[in-house]
């Protein structure tokens, strides 16, 4: 059995793509023999983000981080985010002359732009720094891989993201949360709460029916202040996301900075047809135009994905199982001297 290191700043409590992700491929890695082990912010203390204290950042030096990595063996060592975490555990393995992976799940600088106006080139200055020390780089579509490579990142490699279809299905209990009579069609967006993730231009739209908002985040109190028709369930996962997923008609996605969206591929397979702008991770997974709409205005998306046959995105998320993205994920990995595991 072969020993894999995760370093990652984003773990439970967190709910995101990025820690169901690493989860979910950490299961799928035991039977292809490799067990693998986290470090994680829960074990260090930590402050929380500014602006986004859902997000707690470890106080962690490479020192503090360089005995936490060595209490016990590992074969190799993958660093998934370019939080603090993830640079002190770049500098340990530098210094030891460790050969390690990295994974780009977000559109980081994007995202900060959005937040800060901090220039996006300024951003990819320092992600380009970050990954092109690895022996390798995960990104999560085509798409990604060809952006990246136009900003400089080096020796990216295509790691999908996969689905649980026994428990994201369009069979099963409906969603006690999810009141029968409100007015259908129900239009549904679930992930973060967060300016990046474009929410206001989903909710701002003259949809018929009922807009359903689940997730948590800095902008919960604004946007629910602001848009007091949606429905606003909170944070949910497991089962009871599965029952919210298949009590509605239709998922909208209005997020222009997103490199995937775990959540488009959790709405396939409960059958929910996908409305979204044509932007990278929609168009990597919405290839079928019988299980989702993409469009420039997401209205027209909107009105066109809601009439599309259930059966016809349940068949699409049949592509993304976790055991062939995480067999891309396996063949990308290396030992500590830069052989492949």
């Amino acid at each position: 059995m072969k020993r894999l290191l995760v370093v990652t700043d984003a773990w439970y409590p967190q709910i995101n793509g990025v820690v169901r992700s690493l989860d979910q491929t950490a299961k799928a890695l035991l039977p292809m023999g490799i067990a693998v082990r986290f470090i994680t912010p829960n074990d260090f203390k930590t402050l929380p983000m500014p602006g986004y204290s859902e997000i707690p950042l470890a106080l962690a030096t490479k020192r503090s981080l360089a005995k936490h990595m060595q209490a016990e063996p590992f074969d190799s060592l993958h660093l998934a985010t370019e939080g603090p975490l993830g640079w002190a555990a770049r500098g340990v393995a530098l210094a030891k002359g460790w050969q390690f992976t990295t994974s780009l799940h977000t559109k980081f600088p994007e995202y900060l732009y959005e937040r800060t106006r901090i220039p996006v080139s300024w951003s990819y200055a320092v992600l380009r720094r970050f990954h092109n020390a690895a022996a390798a780089t995960l990104v999560t579509t085509q798409s990604q891989k060809d952006e990246l490579d136009r900003w400089g990142i080096r020796n990216t490699h295509v790691w999908l993201r996969g689905v649980d279809t026994e428990m994201f299905r369009p069979d099963g209990p409906k969603s006690d949360l999810v009141a029968q009579d409100w007015p259908r069609p129900l239009w549904l967006y679930v992930g973060r709460l967060a300016v990046e993730k474009n929410i206001d231009a989903f909710l701002d739209l003259d949809l018929p029916g009922t807009k359903v908002v689940v997730g948590s985040g800095p902008e919960h109190q604004r946007l629910q202040a602001k848009h007091t028709s949606a429905k606003f369930l909170g944070a949910q996962q497991g089962d009871e996301l599965a029952a919210i997923y298949r009590s509605c008609d239709c998922f909208v996605f209005p997020s222009l900075t997103d490199t995937f969206g775990l959540v488009v591929v959790e709405a396939l397979a409960s059958g929910l047809p996908v409305a979204a702008y044509p932007i990278t991770g929609p168009k990597d997974i919405v290839t079928d135009p019988s299980a989702g709409v993409l469009d420039s205005d997401l209205k027209t998306a909107c009105l066109e994905a809601v009439k599309l046959d259930r059966k016809d995105a349940r068949r699409l998320a049949l592509d993304f199982t976790w055991e062939a993205c995480t067999q891309r994920f396996r063949a990308a990995l290396v030992d500590l001297d830069g052989q492949t595991l």
